[in-house]
């Protein structure tokens, strides 16, 4: 008896608990939800799970601690700056978060296939597809300011490699740091995610 040869493609897409089926390919604006984002974002770990605390810290709990940061670096900054803020990571809902040594040795493939899913989600909540280059500059100015703290108080740098690999310390208030620095349960990552959105997106 032979093997039957499968007529099936490769799937691309994945489900998700909400019932929509999300190509990773040729992500579409109507198949993103945020309710979706924020379970899996809450339930992706940071810095390879390789931080202290009882729980992991997410990267839904990093994103909020970005827009905190940017709130602070920049008080006067456009709302929907800082809802692009806080779904600059939204792609790693689907696909992960990857350290940045490991992004390095990685051909495009894996940047451009997180652009595509990055232009569908802002496209899903009223954002331009692709940022202005100063809107994206400040964003990665308040996400490395967050890598900052987190590395420190987290993920065990020292200030001086921090220093050298991130930048400087945002300085955020420090009940603000507090909070945000200590790794959350997911149920509380993903509510705390999606009541920042709600708050930044109806605005």
């Amino acid at each position: 008896m032979t093997a039957r040869k499968s007529t099936e493609t490769t799937r691309a897409w994945q489900r998700m608990l909400s019932g929509r089926r999300l190509d990773l390919l040729d992500p579409s604006p109507l198949d993103i939800e945020i309710v979706d984002i924020a379970h899996g974002l809450a339930r992706v770990a940071r810095w390879n799970g390789q931080t202290s605390g009882a729980h992991i810290f997410s990267v839904a709990q990093h994103t909020l601690l970005v827009e905190a940061v940017m709130r602070q670096q920049m008080p006067r900054v456009d709302i929907r700056h800082r809802l692009a803020a806080l779904l600059h990571d939204a792609p790693e809902y689907v696909i992960g978060d990857m350290i940045s040594p490991f992004k390095a040795v990685l051909s495009g493939e894996y940047k451009a296939v997180e652009k595509r899913l990055l232009g569908a989600i802002h496209i899903r909540f009223g954002l331009p597809a692709v940022l202005a280059d100063e809107i994206t500059q400040q964003i990665k100015a308040a996400d490395r300011g967050a890598a900052y703290l987190e590395a420190t108080h987290l993920a065990g740098f020292s200030r001086a490699e921090a220093k050298r690999l991130f930048g400087r310390d945002p300085e955020l208030p420090e009940a603000t740091e507090r909070d945000y620095l200590t790794p959350w349960t997911a149920a509380r990552a993903e509510k705390q995610f999606l009541e920042r959105f709600e708050a930044l997106h109806a605005s």
